[in-house]
């Protein structure tokens, strides 16, 4: 029951909320982002982040350093914080916390079938695949010629085999069908999620409800902003949307039939959260939209660490770690590339 969670939740959940809350205090803050930003060679990012919790992570790295060095090092940090907190975790935050990788299986699985399409070689693909999203048989998914094998070669042991029932064609792969596969599985995930932290009741739910319909009115619109003068049907658009959200159902119907960016535009404005979104953007103006909805999801995982006694937390914690990373991915390459001039155009400040 709602607000009874301080009776108990510290029996077993005390030390790990303890410990996401102490990783939290370890993310960049605005002016360790001022500092990278004034940064002029790679190696005086590793310098900088020496005296973060990114230190032990980068400081046997010889010069000349890689973009691609900096972000892996940075994400072993987040699988070491992660794989930490799992091997402490009982049930049933031990399930909560595999669910937030099930969606970088999802993208490993799209990116494999992806590559393997367009002839790429399966070790390259392998070194690209997100850490948390690995799972054993990853590496046969390139022998799969549609979605049917897919499923029986390789996915039927893996936690995404529940999500597939929704998308078994004998199709064969090509772009479209896998990005209609990817949309297809994330929305299996996300109601699935969204069902499992309804059964979890209290804060939990309370705050991971808020978060998860964020997430899927966000993938509704990017479905239908990037569906526009595709071949995608008005009812196959509405089939990848969530049934859940904010948006649900009464703004799917509208979205549906958008045909242009300001279209979409005026269905969000109806929703008063999502008012500030579009107030940042001018009119007919999409290239900005990703960063407006990554400041506005960083807003809402931050407020999920004012409240105690949940599982929430963690989630926020991951997504914000990984905000972190795409921050320190995009300052690298603006330095790498001499772009200092674009270097705050994609950075999302978290605190």
């Amino acid at each position: 029951m709602y607000g009874f969670e301080a009776l108990t939740f510290n029996i077993h959940g005390g030390y790990l909320e303890a410990i996401v809350r102490g990783h939290r205090s370890g993310l960049l803050t605005t002016s360790d982002y001022n500092n990278l930003c004034q940064c002029e060679t790679l190696d005086d990012i590793k310098m900088h982040l020496s005296a973060t919790e990114y230190g032990p992570y980068l400081q046997n790295e010889p010069s000349p350093l890689h973009t691609t060095t900096i972000v892996e090092k940075c994400t072993l940090k987040l699988v070491d914080d992660y794989k930490h907190m799992l091997c402490q975790a009982t049930e049933p935050l031990s399930t909560f916390l595999e669910y937030i990788t099930y969606g970088h299986m999802i993208d490993n699985v799209v990116l494999i079938v992806t590559g393997t399409l367009h002839e790429r070689d399966v070790q390259e693909l392998l070194e690209k695949c997100h850490p948390l999203g690995m799972f054993d048989s990853i590496a046969t998914l390139a022998v799969a010629q549609n979605m049917r094998e897919l499923y029986r070669l390789v996915l039927v042991d893996t936690p995404l085999a529940p999500y597939f029932s929704e998308c078994i064609t004998s199709e064969d792969l090509d772009d479209m069908n896998i990005e209609i596969m990817r949309n297809t599985l994330y929305k299996a995930y996300l109601e699935d999620f969204y069902r499992f932290c309804q059964k979890l009741g209290g804060a939990t739910a309370e705050i991971m409800s808020d978060l998860l319909a964020f997430e899927a009115d966000r993938r509704a619109v990017n479905i239908t902003i990037n569906s526009i003068g595709t071949e995608l049907t008005r009812d196959d658009r509405r089939k990848l949307y969530s049934n859940f959200g904010l948006f649900y159902p009464y703004g799917h119907e509208e979205l549906a039939v958008c045909e242009d960016i300001d279209q979409v535009r005026a269905v969000m404005e109806k929703y008063p959260p999502y008012q500030s979104i579009f107030a940042k953007l001018s009119y007919g103006e999409s290239q900005m939209l990703d960063k407006a909805f990554y400041e506005e999801e960083v807003k809402r995982h931050c407020l999920a660490f004012e409240q105690q006694f949940h599982y929430a937390v963690f989630f926020a914690y991951m997504r914000l770690r990984e905000q972190e990373i795409r921050n320190l991915m995009w300052i690298s390459e603006c330095v790498a590339q001499n772009q200092k001039s674009r270097v705050h155009d994609s950075v999302v400040f978290i605190f």
